[in-house]
C-alpha cells in the first residue's frame, strides 16, 4: 500500500486541515500519517485560537515518520511561522522526499490574511523550491506573483511566473469570480486547462487541502502530476456533490461520499 504524509494543523470540526487530508487520503487508496503543526480551536463558523507547535516537537514526528514508513508523498497546509517552515524544509532536505504538494495556505475566505510577510519570505526561500507542485488560490497566486489576476489569460502570466521563480509546477485554482471551478497547471514550460463545473453548494469547508491531499494521494500512487491533478478534481467534484450539510456555517464536504460496504451501513 502506498503512503503519504501531511504536514498541516488540526482542524476540530473535522472539515479541513489534518483530518481532512487523512480522509483524503483515505478515499483515494493510500496510508495516511500526520506531523501537526498547529492546533486549532475551530468550527464551520469560524476560528477561535491557534495553538502552534514547535518546530523541534514538529520535527521529532516528521523524523519518527519517516524512520519507520516513509511516504510516497508529501502534503503541506498551514504553517504560520518562520521556525516550523524552516524546520520542514530542513527534515524534507533531510530525508530527500518526493512528491512535495504545497498548499501555500495565506489568505482567508474573507481576504484577511494568515501569515506574516516574514514567514512568507521564508517560504518562497526555503520551501517552495523543494515542492512538485504548489496549489495557490487566486489571491494567494496574487501575493507571490505580485500581480492582479483578472482573467484567464494573466492566471496563465500568473502561474508561469510561479513556476518559473520556483522551479516547480503550479496548479492555480480558478473560481473566486475569474471562471467556473476551472484550474491551470502550468509546468515545465507549458500548460494545461482543468475545466470544471461550479457546484452549487454552499458547504466547501477544507476544498483546498482536500484537492491538494488528493492529488499527493495520486502522485504517491504513481500516476502523473497531470493525471494526479484530473483525479483529484474528480474526486472533489464527488465530495461536493454529495451535499452534506452540516454546521450552522460552512459545512465539511462529504470526503467518504464513494465508500461502500459492510461498515457503513447505519442501524435500522
Amino acid at each position: 500500500m502506498k503512503t503519504a504524509l501531511t504536514i498541516a494543523g488540526s482542524d476540530s470540526s473535522g472539515g479541513a486541515g489534518i483530518q481532512a487530508d487523512i480522509k483524503t487520503m483515505m478515499a483515494n487508496g493510500v496510508y495516511a500519517m500526520s506531523a501537526i503543526t498547529a492546533l486549532t480551536a475551530q468550527n464551520t463558523v469560524g476560528v477561535t485560537g491557534i495553538f502552534e507547535t514547535t518546530p523541534e516537537f514538529l520535527g521529532e514526528q516528521i523524523d519518527n515518520v519517516f524512520t519507520d514508513i516513509r511516504p510516497d508523498a508529501v502534503k503541506i497546509g498551514m504553517v504560520s511561522s518562520a521556525g516550523i517552515i524552516r524546520m520542514i524544509a530542513r527534515k524534507l532536505r533531510e530525508y530527500e522526499a518526493e512528491n512535495i504538494v504545497v498548499d501555500p495556505v495565506m489568505v482567508a475566505t474573507s481576504g484577511a490574511r494568515l501569515i506574516s510577510d516574514d514567514a512568507i519570505g521564508i517560504l518562497k526561500s526555503e520551501l517552495f523550491p523543494l515542492a512538485s507542485v504548489l496549489t495557490p488560490n487566486i489571491p494567494e497566486a496574487e501575493i507571490l506573483a505580485d500581480m492582479k489576476i483578472t482573467s484567464e489569460e494573466t492566471m496563465v502570466e500568473a502561474a508561469a511566473k510561479i513556476s518559473e521563480t520556483f522551479r516547480c509546477a503550479c496548479l492555480l485554482k480558478g473560481g473566486h469570480q475569474i471562471n467556473d471551478a476551472n484550474d491551470l497547471l502550468y509546468h515545465d514550460g507549458t500548460y494545461e486547462w482543468f475545466y470544471g463545473k461550479r457546484i452549487q453548494n454552499p458547504n466547501t469547508h477544507g476544498t483546498g487541502c482536500t484537492l491538494s491531499s488528493a492529488i499527493a494521494s495520486n502522485l504517491a500512487k504513481g500516476y502523473s502530476l497531470s493525471e494526479s491533478v484530473k483525479r483529484a478534481k474528480d474526486y472533489i467534484s464527488g465530495a461536493l456533490g454529495a451535499m452534506l450539510d452540516l454546521g450552522k456555517g460552512s459545512g465539511p464536504m462529504n470526503h467518504g461520499f464513494d465508500i461502500r460496504g459492510e461498515f457503513v451501513k447505519e442501524a435500522e
